[in-house]
């Protein structure tokens, strides 16, 4: 594969030692399930937590805890310090300019509502158009068709072909002087497709159009560069990246952020209430109304510095390594279908079994202890394109090893030959 190819050239380590390295520090992976070892294969709607993350959400909820921004008790001055330094710790993840360009929300589908309400019902007007792609989950695609409704405005979508890959030159078609949004996925979730967004970004600048990223999939195995990609906003969620279920991130432009309307209403996102006007605070805190999720953005945070420790670019080299091996392995049994071929994805594998529903396989594959994702993925769009009703979905993260793809395999032997 290109980025396989492209990191290796880089000499970077992408053996099994990475897992063999890794894999002791989270603790669910000794679990067994029906007396089997748990084979953990549905990275892609939730990464386990390694025992780092555990101990500092310990540490905080008993030697830290108390509310933030509003107390000069020493509790308060220490849970505010510690949230404002994950907040520090995201921006520079991703190369954020500065640190009030970045908002904790709930996750990726809160913080792509937030645009959507922040800035979507302030700009977007009747007959104005935004444009979506056939690869987006339904959180990019249900929160523009509520706006959609609402405003009177028009969505188009950008198809994609049999590999799964979209067709640029469709999207720069789509382009007209109504144009007035852009919201596009960084990688399917159903299929793994990593989108060639840094150019849909650079055009859609070119006609004055504003783009948003979901970067649910990608955070986890892409170095994420905001400031290269020029993208006007980037949201993904902590859970994906070995972190807490509740916490997300929106990154904003100033700019932008600055010229939208709060997305919601309440305690410290205000700079003053009289009951004749409010005033709003300034940035991050305009859209952080109410008591935040403390702990869970403190974990994120640490489970950054985890996988930052470990690097990127090595675990992205070492799972298209697993996703190599396991594409070979399934591409060769017969009566099994990858959906989703193109060379340039992410270690999701999508596949479909002749005469076995995805759920079938999914419940026989537990029996084996084996723990993938079966359905339409909350991207029924995909699905109707390629005519099916669900897949089964194998999805690979740094702690996962050949071994446990090759009991993948054989049980898929197995499940066939209950169908036989």
């Amino acid at each position: 594969m290109k980025i396989v190819d492209a990191l290796l050239d880089m000499n970077i380590l992408a053996t099994s030692e990475l897992a063999a390295r890794y894999r002791a520090d989270f603790p669910i992976l000794n679990l067994k399930v029906s007396d089997k070892p748990l084979v953990y294969l549905d990275n892609a709607a939730s990464s386990q937590m390694p025992q780092a993350v555990i101990d500092r959400l310990v540490r905080y909820q008993t030697s830290q805890h108390a509310n933030i921004h509003r107390a000069v008790h020493y509790l308060s001055e220490v849970a505010t310090q510690e949230y404002e330094t994950a907040r520090r710790t995201l921006q520079h993840f991703i190369n954020a300019r500065e640190d009030r360009e970045i908002i904790f929300t709930s996750g990726t589908t809160d913080a792509i509502n937030l645009v959507m309400h922040g800035y979507g019902r302030k700009f977007i007007k009747s007959g104005d158009e935004i444009i979506l792609t056939n690869l987006e989950h339904h959180s990019n695609i249900v929160p523009w068709q509520m706006l959609a409704e609402e405003k009177g405005a028009i969505i188009r979508v950008v198809p994609i072909n049999d590999a799964g890959e979209l067709l640029v030159d469709e999207y720069e078609k789509l382009f007209n002087p109504r144009t007035r949004f852009v919201a596009i996925t960084h990688v399917s979730n159903a299929l793994g497709t990593i989108n060639p967004i840094k150019n849909m970004i650079a055009f859609a600048h070119k006609h004055g159009v504003p783009v948003l990223i979901d970067g649910a999939q990608a955070a986890a195995h892409i170095k994420i560069d905001v400031q290269e990609l020029d993208c006007d906003f980037y949201a993904f969620s902590g859970h994906k990246l070995c972190g807490p279920t509740g916490i997300g991130l929106l990154y904003g432009k100033a700019k932008l952020l600055e010229a939208m309307q709060p997305f919601k209403g309440g305690g410290d996102m205000i700079a003053s209430v009289t009951f004749e006007k409010t005033t709003y605070n300034t940035i991050p805190y305009k859209f952080e109304a109410g008591t935040p999720p403390i702990a869970a953005a403190i974990g994120f945070g640490a489970a950054i510095d985890y996988l930052s420790g470990i690097g990127l670019d090595a675990i992205a080299a070492y799972e298209h390594e697993l996703l190599n091996y396991a594409t070979e392995q399934i591409a060769a049994i017969p009566g099994v279908h990858i959906i989703g071929n193109t060379p340039t994805k992410v270690a999701v594998l999508s596949f479909t079994i002749d005469g076995i529903h995805p759920h079938d396989v999914g419940t026989l594959l537990n029996q084996e202890g084996i723990a993938v994702r079966t359905g339409h993925h909350c991207a029924q769009p995909i699905m109707q394109r390629f005519k099916i009703p669900a897949t089964s979905r194998a999805s690979f993260s740094f702690y996962n090893t050949k071994a446990e793809i090759d009991t993948l395999i054989a049980a898929i032997h197995s499940v066939q030959k209950v169908f036989s």
